[in-house]
């Protein structure tokens, strides 16, 4: 089992040399003031809480390559968090706030980023600086659009999204060399730009239960997509350039308003693609 420090114990510590500080689901309201002088902390982990407020000290933690903040009841994250310009790993899921601070902008070396199950309504700005980004969750918000400049996330390897309030997505989801996982299930999307089709990485997409009429025909350019779920939209037809998708796995049609199933689908399901209508 790992070990797990008692907030009491950290006092006792050798502060100079502890790098790692693991408190997950103490049951704590409070930490001691130690831990904001601790700044050889590479790794801090305080989730599943009782916590309410951060201090500004938290930017002292300058080493700090792993922060998780998670499940616990914060209505802000404070703008010192930007000093922490060696962080990789940030974990802001199930806390209530609903605006990151622009700071966030600086942590240039950050590859993984979680703010789930928040408040967020509008996209935070500061994250399309985030040029090492790999992996995004921004899963259980209200977000009501994304900017165009989500395509400056030229490393971005998997965007998680699933219940928001998106009508459609941006041009410049298409700039996304680099994605692969694309998951948008529970919004309100209505229709793809052409430019899904230069995302050529796209192996797994994930639209279901929005309010698709059509698809865009250049997703017969995405020639390395295994999955895509299509389930619970309002499509009534599929592009013909769907019968291109040689390297196709899974594909799920069902609860549409399709009165006829294309004859090209056949050809898919004999190269072994799944097909559930």
């Amino acid at each position: 089992m790992e070990h797990q420090n008692h907030p009491e114990d950290f006092a006792f510590h050798n502060t100079g040399e502890q790098k790692v500080l693991n408190l997950y689901n103490q049951e704590l309201n409070d930490l001691p003031g130690s831990v904001w002088n601790a700044s050889q902390l590479e790794v801090l982990n305080v989730g599943n809480n009782e916590l309410s407020e951060l201090p500004d000290a938290l930017g002292n933690l300058k080493n700090l390559r792993m922060l998780d903040l998670g499940h616990n009841h914060f209505a802000s994250i404070p703008d010192s968090v930007g000093k922490l310009r060696k962080l990789r790993f940030l974990y802001l899921s199930n806390n209530g706030f609903d605006s990151l601070p622009p700071s966030m902008a600086k942590l240039k070396e950050l590859q993984y980023l979680n703010i789930t199950d928040n408040r967020l309504v509008e996209f935070p700005e500061s994250i399309v600086r985030l040029s090492k980004l790999i992996e995004l969750r921004l899963y259980n918000n209200q977000i009501r659009a994304l900017p165009d400049s989500i395509g400056k996330l030229k490393n971005l390897r998997e965007l998680y999204l699933m219940n928001n309030q998106l009508p459609s997505l941006p041009r410049s989801i298409g700039t996304l060399k680099n994605l692969k996982i694309l998951m948008l299930e529970n919004n309100k999307i209505e229709w793809l730009p052409e430019t899904l089709g230069d995302a050529k990485n796209l192996s797994d997409i994930n639209l279901r239960f929005n309010h698709l009429t059509s698809l865009p025909d250049s997703m017969g350019k995405l020639k390395n997509l295994r999955f895509i779920d299509l389930r619970a939209n309002q499509l009534s037809d599929l592009p013909e350039s769907f019968s291109k998708l040689r390297n196709l796995e899974k594909l799920d049609l069902r609860w549409n308003q399709f009165r006829t199933i294309p004859t090209w689908i056949h050809q898919l399901e004999k190269r072994g693609c799944i097909v559930y209508r």
